[in-house]
């Protein structure tokens, strides 16, 4: 469609239905007015003219399973409101110019995409990285040119980079493969671009969340095949909410910090002749503890420890989930803010014991939350960024106030879960 057709159609209200869905109704006419000026600053960059496609990946939330993922264990996620949109034309050539908005442009020919260290940690990384798994997968690539927005905040532990990584995928998908490529397949995809890349050995749950949508366990036993289940579980319709505070700690400075955690799981698992902790019996973990205290030291224990309780805990969460049984959910979520602090230990960086905005949000959290029927956690890869909270719709404006007066006003996002993650909108 034309520019100008898109806009008609904007304004008069004719993405209601799908708005609605991703939204919610009372955010209409934000969304209309939030399309309308990335086609207009699409124009800026790339001229007039262009046939236009609207996209939008959604951001996710970890709702259990804290670094289990990149070992093959399980989680549950949830896709929610937040998300990157794109406007984007497709181009004759093999060239992918992507602006985001507040950042310069990503221009990349991905004729012979290949991996370059001095590339690693770059959005253009990930451009190339995404062309070259589609190409291994036997899906075609070629050029376009796209104009991004997100609101899914960087840092906050809402999957910003995964999201944009699944968004790149989305757009090769339906311009150059007919929107064939399964959402799941587009997120294995994107973990292979930031692994192999970016430079970042993650897993695979943030990428899938963001591109499958809605509330999801997913079994990473074989992460060729994940097994991932939609829970037919309504949070809205229970009368809570998910809450993410923003503390205002950034993850840019902390990759050493994320990469820590799976490398000392993996090396527990390499003492036994293992890949990762999922092959190991936790009883031979205990066993052989004397052995991994000198060889990996305390921490690595303590976190392979956490892995084998989490994923415990997710079974018995998603069980919970499946019942509408809040009680015993909230019950996970309680234990696993205490393992992820005391033994995974990814609630703040010791390169910098004075700033521990998680903390400080957790103790709050705590204060103002302790006897209601409510739960929250460390939210995310941790070090930085946010908590969770599941929080009675009554109870927010407690919980908000107390938040924002130690953070900042807005620090408190009020979210919903969508039931889509990567489309094409148009």
């Amino acid at each position: 469609m034309t520019s100008l057709d898109l806009k008609k159609k904007l304004s008069e209200n004719g993405f209601e239905e799908i708005f609605t869905v991703l939204y919610g109704k009372e955010n209409l006419s934000k969304a209309n007015e939030r399309y309308a000026h990335a086609i207009d600053e699409f124009e800026k960059e790339f001229g007039e003219g262009h046939d236009l496609e609207l996209f939008s990946v959604a951001g996710r939330s970890e709702i259990s399973g804290n670094h289990t993922d990149h070992n093959y264990g399980k989680v549950i996620a949830a896709s929610i409101d937040l998300d990157i949109i794109a406007v984007a034309s497709k181009r004759e050539d093999m060239q992918i110019n992507i602006k985001s908005e507040g950042f310069p442009i990503d221009k990349v020919d991905v004729s012979d995409p290949k991996p370059c260290e001095k590339e690693f940690f770059k959005s253009g990384a990930i451009i190339s990285g995404m062309a070259h798994g589609f190409l291994n997968n036997g899906y075609k690539i070629g050029g376009y040119d796209a104009y991004t927005t997100s609101n899914v905040f960087k840092g906050s532990g809402l999957s910003s980079s995964a999201a944009f990584e699944d968004m790149v995928g989305n757009i090769l998908n339906y311009f150059y493969n007919d929107g064939k490529v399964e959402n799941p397949e587009i997120a294995k995809i994107a973990q292979y671009a930031e692994n192999v890349f970016f430079g970042k050995p993650c897993g695979l749950m943030d990428q899938t969340a963001c591109a499958v949508g809605g509330f999801v366990a997913i079994d990473f036993k074989d992460p060729k095949n994940p097994i991932i289940e939609k829970l037919d579980f309504d949070l809205t319709g229970a009368g809570y909410s998910l809450c993410i505070v923003n503390t205002g700690g950034n993850h840019a400075d902390l990759n050493d910090d994320y990469a820590s955690v799976p490398a000392e799981m993996k090396a527990v698992a390499a003492h036994f002749g293992k890949s990762v902790l999922r092959e190991l019996d936790e009883d031979e973990l205990i066993a052989g503890i004397g052995a991994l205290r000198e060889k990996v030291g305390d921490r690595a224990v303590m976190r392979a420890l956490h892995f084998m309780e989490e994923n415990k805990r997710v079974t018995y969460q998603t069980e919970a989930l499946r019942k509408n049984d809040l009680a015993t959910f909230f019950k996970g979520v309680h234990e696993s803010g205490s393992s992820s602090f005391k033994y995974l230990q990814n609630v703040y960086t010791t390169k910098n014991v004075f700033e521990q905005g998680l903390s400080l949000a957790l103790c709050l959290a705590e204060k103002v939350l302790t006897g209601k029927a409510a739960a929250w956690r460390v939210h995310g890869g941790g070090f930085a960024g946010t908590i969770q909270a599941f929080i009675k719709n009554e109870d927010i404006p407690a919980f908000r106030e107390m938040l924002d007066g130690a953070f900042g006003e807005g620090a408190t996002t009020v979210l919903k879960v969508r039931p889509y993650g990567a489309i094409k909108i148009s």
